[in-house]
């Protein structure tokens, strides 16, 4: 089997640890193995015990290596968008030969994205990734590959993501801890918004929201590109800490009740459904109807969706086209869709892997990093080279800062508010007060096109 057409998904979550083994098959992305794993030494979606986190990777993989008959030595990690910043650069370089234009050729890109990259970053900071929007040769502009194209300069206006060097240097450690490599760190945002969404969703705009066991992150993708990001610190172990309170049970009974009998919209439960629990003191199990367990979950469930839109109008977000996508574990409830309705505009859906093995929407992350390894273009390849070379071998500084977390808000940057668009936009369509445009326009011109 050909290795490099082989890509090792690894979403490290909160309560889980998902690796997922995809193959290409004649341009067709198979997923051949799996392994899940409770996870160790997590909090909210950040490492913060390398061991205990190294002991389950490795247990996940193991089981992934198994079922897929792979001996896996790479691995490509989702990042979770805690304290993630991003900001537009802008790069030039002059590739004349004697004053002549000449062929653009992979090195000119290479040099291009390490000119974007001098831009000064915070020493607590690292950079992920750099995502190109577009190319210019010789003020045309709108190319996606100037390769093979003739021309005097070349610029590039990207996306720049940085975070914390903690967390990827926890992330790494562990890892490599576990006895893997990292092939590529990817925002878990990027993947699954670049690769789960159809070409309509990305471009005229959808909402995803990930439903995970530590935190829900809720995202925007406009124009291909990753808008804004949003880090709840509640998720699905709140559900089965409010089951077990309210209940009186253990927790491992409160996770098996909100799996087999609960429902995020409880009106969607059976009254006469009765449940036997297990309660602490109690003999002999005690009886909940269906309905009151899951007006225990939709409760919990309300509060964070009520958080997510809150944060959504503070941005003034407007509908989008492609309404709100669910995914994560928390995703899986009977009634989430209706429930979420009552809180976002457009259409909602819940997004489940149609892969056999894996339909439930908590493998939606690790299965979307299989997708956007494959999918990466040439540019992109180039361009991930050169962020590699900037930082992931620059473990010094990374052990340096790894007990220094910056404190801020759980969205795109240190303040929760979006970064501010430049006023070097010259071009400005007169457009009236209220429509669906003026709408788009008040909110991405406070993110960035």
């Amino acid at each position: 089997m050909d290795n490099s057409e082989v890509y090792v998904g690894l979403d490290i979550g909160t309560t889980s640890i998902k690796a997922l083994v995809c193959e290409n098959v004649k341009g067709q992305i198979k997923v051949i193995g799996v392994g899940v794993e409770p996870a160790a030494g997590m909090s909210r979606g950040v490492i913060v015990d390398i061991d205990k986190t190294a002991r389950a990777i490795s247990n996940a993989i193991a089981q992934a290596e198994e079922k897929s008959n792979i001996d896996i030595k790479q691995v490509i990690v989702g990042l979770p968008a805690n304290y993630l910043q991003m900001q537009r650069v802008h790069g030039m370089i002059t590739i004349a030969n004697n004053g002549q234009s000449r062929e653009i050729v992979d090195q000119d890109v290479l040099n291009l994205a390490r000119e974007a990259l001098t831009q000064s970053i915070p020493p607590e900071r690292t950079v992920i990734d750099l995502v190109p929007t577009e190319f210019t040769v010789d003020g045309f502009d709108g190319i996606k590959d100037p390769r093979g194209m003739v021309g005097v300069r070349l610029e590039m206006k990207g996306t720049l993501y940085t975070g914390p060097k903690t967390i990827i240097h926890n992330a790494k450690k562990a890892i490599q801890k576990a006895g893997y490599t990292v092939r590529d760190f990817v925002v878990s945002p990027i993947a699954t918004g670049f690769n789960l969404l159809n070409d309509g969703e990305q471009d005229f705009g959808t909402i995803v929201i990930d439903l995970g066991g530590g935190q829900t992150t809720t995202s925007i993708i406009h124009d291909h590109q990753l808008k804004y990001s949003y880090v709840d610190p509640e998720g699905g172990q709140y559900i089965t800490k409010d089951i077990s309170t309210v209940l009186n049970t253990s927790l491992k009974n409160a996770e098996q009740l909100k799996r087999d009998h609960g429902f995020a919209d409880s009106t969607q439960a059976d009254d006469n459904v009765q449940i036997d629990v297990d309660v602490v003191g109690q003999d002999k199990p005690v009886q909940y109807s269906e309905r009151y367990l899951s007006e225990v979950i939709e409760a919990r469930v309300r509060q964070i969706f009520n958080r997510v839109a809150r944060q959504l109008e503070r941005i003034n977000a407007p509908e989008l086209p492609g309404g709100v996508i669910l995914i994560g574990g928390v995703a899986a409830l009977p009634g989430i869709s209706s429930l979420a309705k009552q809180y976002f505009s457009g259409n909602v859906k819940v997004f489940v892997p149609e892969q056999m093995g894996i339909r439930h929407p908590r493998f939606a992350t690790s299965y979307a990093l299989g997708l956007y390894e494959d999918r990466l273009s040439g540019i992109d390849r180039l361009i991930k080279q050169v962020v590699q070379e900037a930082d992931f071998g620059k473990t010094t500084a990374e052990n340096n800062d790894a007990n220094h977390q910056p404190q801020s808000e759980s969205a795109v940057n240190s303040n929760s508010r979006p970064i501010q668009k430049r006023a070097d936009r010259e071009q400005n369509t007169k457009k009236k007060d209220g429509s669906l445009s003026n709408k788009f326009k008040s909110l991405f011109n406070n993110l960035f096109d």
